[in-house]
């Protein structure tokens, strides 16, 4: 990464910015929460994340996509970003048969984001309430940690309680709890 800037709630360039990266910073000032924001070039994967989770100081969360193969269940996977996804692992846990990765056209239909910037701060978009939010319960360890608020040109830092407490009623989702295994 070349350059990452560092601010204290939304970044001072608001102009120009995506409406749905716009609405994620309304939707954390109007409910108080304390959050920080890094802006910075593109990041698509963990790896490129690694200079931008230094620089905020805190482990920025895997996020995954998924869907059955008839889309009857939608899930969007949170899980610590070193740990590797195994179907099989998650499948069993909440009691359905062959997940995939579900389709940029879902993606751009339910949570108004594009690959490389899947969040859980897509979710305030999913107003048919579709998309189960799955934890994985080591993430529940962590006080901060980060995501991108609908775009891959920037991430936040927020507070877990804020976000299990505050943000998720707000968008009036739950989270499923799994525990998915480290190998």
């Amino acid at each position: 990464m070349k350059e990452i800037r560092i601010f204290n709630g939304a970044p001072a360039d608001i102009g120009g910015r995506s409406e749905a990266e716009t609405a994620v910073y309304a939707l954390l000032d109007s409910l108080g929460t304390a959050y920080a924001t890094a802006c910075h070039e593109a990041a698509f994967t963990m790896e490129q994340c690694a200079a931008v989770e230094q620089a905020l100081g805190v482990p920025i969360c895997k996020n995954l996509f998924l869907c059955t193969h008839n889309k009857s269940g939608i899930y969007l996977l949170m899980m610590p970003g070193e740990k590797p996804f195994k179907t099989k692992y998650l499948s069993s846990q909440i009691g359905c048969s062959r997940l995939s990765f579900a389709g940029e056209d879902d993606m751009a239909e339910l949570l108004h984001i594009r690959p490389g910037a899947v969040s859980p701060m897509g979710l305030m978009n999913d107003i048919g309430r579709r998309v189960q939010l799955i934890i994985d319960r080591d993430l529940l360890a962590l006080q901060e940690f980060g995501c991108h608020p609908c775009v891959n040109t920037a991430t936040l830092r927020l507070g877990m309680k804020d976000f299990l407490e505050r943000y998720l009623p707000a968008v009036s989702h739950e989270a499923a709890i799994v525990e998915l295994p480290a190998v």
